[in-house]
């Protein structure tokens, strides 16, 4: 596998530090799935588990009304979370840290749900499952977000893509094995519209992208990063049919 340039993830943070969110999803997917959270009490205690700047936690604010506590181990991210919580006066109900995903430090069985987007593969879905399971509450949700392929023998490209970031990605049938296999109950699944990669994702990272292009125009090496980053949203628009965001819904037993 070839090291990134050095300055690769200065400017890769730089762009994705900016959008709205870090990878695909959106609202109507996120009440969705929470409507297979069906018994949760009416303000239910949340965990976003690999918040990131925390667009999915923003929004989990504006469709629950329990406490919903934000962690992510990159402190920068968690910053601009912070500063987006006091500008929108939600302070009272969300807070957020700067915690390790493996070993997060909070009490066991304290949360009714907890919410994981496009993060649970950095510490690996076994791994994440058993930590979810502990934290949960009995009867308690997780919904979370993974990349899975659709069809077999992609191309070069996409194979390569997903070797540098996710070498493990399996398919959908694999995750729900690995929910049964944790001990918890999987309640249901569905895959995320195209529009959830290209809205609240692609779309401002195509423009972030241009904005800093500008502001490198001088800087050959930089823009070089910029390319490289650019090419992930064009190899979805022609390679999409062979893998997915897939949503997962599981429940930790009453006993």
């Amino acid at each position: 596998m070839n090291e990134p340039h050095p300055r690769f993830w200065a400017i890769f943070f730089e762009v994705y530090e900016a959008l709205p969110r870090q990878g695909p999803g959106n609202r109507t997917g996120m009440e969705r799935a929470l409507g297979y959270c069906r018994s949760m009490p009416p303000s239910p205690a949340i965990l976003d588990l690999g918040c990131g700047v925390g667009g999915q936690t923003l929004d989990l604010a504006m469709l629950t009304t329990g406490p919903i506590l934000a962690l992510d181990q990159h402190a920068p991210s968690i910053a601009r979370l912070k500063a987006a919580i006091a500008e929108r006066g939600l302070d009272h109900q969300v807070s957020a840290i700067v915690a390790d995903m493996v070993r997060p430090g909070l009490p066991p069985a304290s949360f009714d749900l907890i919410w994981s987007e496009g993060a649970l593969y950095n510490i690996g879905i076994a791994n994440a499952l058993g930590t979810c399971h502990g934290l949960l509450r009995p009867g308690g949700y997780l919904a979370f977000t993974d990349a899975v392929w659709r069809k077999e023998n992609p191309p070069p490209e996409v194979r390569a893509s997903f070797e540098s970031d996710y070498p493990g990605m399996g398919w959908a049938e694999d995750i729900v094995a690995a929910i049964k296999d944790s001990g918890l109950e999987h309640l249901g699944r569905f895959t995320l519209p195209d529009e959830a990669w290209w809205s609240d994702f692609y779309t401002p990272m195509q423009e972030r992208i241009r904005a800093l292009r500008g502001h490198y125009d001088q800087d050959d090496e930089a823009l070089a990063i910029l390319d490289q980053i650019a090419q992930e949203p064009e190899m979805h628009r022609r390679y999409s049919d062979y893998y997915a965001y897939e949503f997962f819904i599981a429940r930790r037993p009453l006993r």
